[in-house]
């Protein structure tokens, strides 16, 4: 493990968490909510249906499971949390979601592994959680196919991000757990380009993500400034 692109202390943050991960209530109730724009903001640039998609760092399954059910022909998350996989594969067969599959196992060793073997390739809120976010990068331009899109989601890094993302979302109005974030790991839109361009993948579509925290809604919008999505196509 202590070869692995991974800071272990989060491998069991999130690990810890895996028996609440399903409840659209609890702790983790951002992930439910922020999902479908997931979603929406991948369809925005790619099909979904017929797909074989990898979804790196995929949690307990949440986006797995929701790109299975949204017609992909087949799905492959991976994580290091051995507990989140057993969650994920456990929630999938209780869903009877048959498409998805889930596999211990870092993006870098996949890559290797399974080199240009995907359609579309996922990786949410997770670069800002690994030691060399760059490698995650890189591991996902090797994993998807010649014109096949990768999607990423991070926060922005800047004084309104900290601000909203740990101070308010984490202290004040406790969204998410404290401790979820940070700061220093946060990256700039124009990082994540420039690794992506190093390893050809062009940009091609980015959005933000905003919250209100009277309606405790959230929605895609131009603001770019703390959550954000950054789709690229990788070069044919």
């Amino acid at each position: 493990m202590s070869q692995e692109n991974v800071h272990p202390e989060e491998i069991s943050k999130f690990g810890n968490q895996a028996e609440r991960w399903w409840d659209p209530e609890g702790e983790l109730w951002t992930l439910h909510r922020v999902n479908p724009l997931r979603i929406q903001f991948i369809r925005e640039t790619a099909a979904i249906e017929d797909k074989r998609i990898v979804d790196v760092g995929c949690g307990g399954g949440i986006l797995s499971e929701a790109l299975a059910k949204a017609g992909a022909a087949e799905v492959l998350g991976i994580d290091l949390s051995a507990e989140l996989i057993d969650v994920a594969e456990l929630h999938a067969l209780e869903q009877g979601v048959d498409n998805v599959k889930y596999e211990r196992i870092s993006a870098e060793a996949l890559a290797e592994r399974e080199p240009e073997s995907f359609d579309l390739v996922t990786c949410m809120e997770m670069l800002e959680h690994v030691p060399r976010p760059a490698s995650v990068v890189a591991a996902c331009a090797r994993l998807v196919k010649p014109g096949g899109k990768v999607f990423f989601s991070t926060l922005n890094r800047n004084l309104k991000s900290y601000l909203l993302a740990i101070v308010g979302a984490e202290y004040l109005l406790g969204i998410i757990p404290k401790g979820t974030h940070e700061y220093e790991k946060f990256i700039r839109p124009s990082e994540l380009a420039a690794w992506a361009r190093a390893v050809d993948l062009e940009p091609v579509a980015i959005r933000g993500i905003e919250y209100n925290p009277l309606t405790r809604r959230f929605s895609l919008s131009g603001d770019i400034d703390v959550n954000y999505l950054m789709a690229f196509e990788k070069a044919s």
